[in-house]
């Protein structure tokens, strides 16, 4: 009978003592929207890498845009607007004409030319 009692003591004793949940419900605080813009573009005529982005809010709505030069030779735009009401909104222009190539095969690729000399070793 004294160890049952004790046992539940035991048992009584290790469920008061467990630590409380640390994990619980965190406090959510209101953030405000801050205002903000920046713009980026990128050009490399080598390359063939034309593209950029703005984009600006007002804390509520954002505006901006991108461009992005596409493999067939057109541009793309694309003008957008986004807030909690309407959602994202975007306008989708192309300028320029696509062009094909008429032939088609292997990538036309270029190996490096091989300038090396060898150099007399004096002994």
């Amino acid at each position: 009978m004294i160890l049952k009692v004790a046992l539940v003591v035991v048992m009584v004793g290790v469920t008061v003592a467990r630590p409380a949940d640390l994990y619980g419900a965190q406090n959510t605080y209101k953030e405000e929207a801050l205002p903000y813009d920046f713009a980026y573009g990128v050009k490399d005529d080598y390359a063939g890498t034309d593209f950029g982005a703005a984009e600006q809010s007002d804390g509520n709505t954002v505006r901006g845009s991108y461009t992005v030069a596409l493999p067939d030779g057109r541009k793309q735009t694309v003008n957008y607007e986004a807030d909690h009401e309407k959602g994202f909104v975007a306008d989708v222009q192309y300028s320029g004409d696509a062009q094909y190539p008429h032939e088609y095969g292997p990538p036309i690729t270029f190996k490096p030319k091989n300038n090396y000399q060898p150099q007399t070793s004096y002994q």
